[in-house]
């Protein structure tokens, strides 16, 4: 289970870094859904969690626009794939409502959990800036506020799925897989009838 939860987080990450960071610190210091351990406690800090909300708010405004969305992109080349490794280590430490005693996966070497989560998160993030641009483009940039919506809404839920029924992170996971494949099959056909 912690693995899943790690997974869903990092995910979450990879399409938006702020949403799952927030949601475990807000969680965290307000509810009894999650208990950070010490090492992560900072996440619930009131100004960590006050950055963390208003650059969400930045970045939710960033993406919706064409053009902005790829520059904000790059800089989120650096920060999602962090988050990423941020929300899995202190994720799979952590004690949610589906996880009572987190495993010895958190506890076998911290650095481990971290580098899933960067990996994982850095996948999510390449892939969404290889579709967006292309989406942007067959469009004249009315995909970019369609896909940054879904984007945000689908990091939203992956956060609580994770925390609450990490058991359906693969199956939501597996969506995403597919949903990134036909979109990938459908730019190729479309360049191919263009060029043919």
């Amino acid at each position: 289970m912690e693995l899943m939860t790690g997974f869903g987080l990092a995910t979450a990450a990879g399409l938006n870094a702020y949403i799952p960071l927030l949601a475990m610190g807000l969680l965290s210091r307000f509810t009894d859904l999650i208990t950070l351990p010490h090492g992560w406690s900072w996440l619930e800090n009131g100004w960590v969690i006050a950055i963390v909300a208003i650059l969400l708010v930045v970045e939710i405004v960033a993406d919706k626009i064409p053009a902005l969305d790829s520059v904000n992109d790059v800089v989120q080349t650096f920060v999602r794939p962090t988050a990423g490794g941020i929300v899995f280590g202190s994720g799979t430490a952590s004690q949610t409502a589906a996880i009572t005693d987190p495993g010895e996966f958190a506890r076998t070497g911290q650095w481990v959990p971290i580098a899933i989560g960067v990996l994982t998160a850095l996948v999510v993030h390449l892939t969404k800036t290889t579709v967006r641009p292309a989406a942007n483009v067959a469009t004249a940039g009315f995909a970019a506020p369609v896909l940054s919506t879904l984007e945000d809404i689908t990091s939203v839920t992956l956060v609580f799925i994770a925390i609450l029924i990490p058991a359906l992170v693969l199956a939501v996971l597996i969506g995403l897989v597919w949903g990134a494949v036909v979109l990938w099959r459908r730019r190729r056909r479309r360049k191919t009838a263009a060029t043919g």
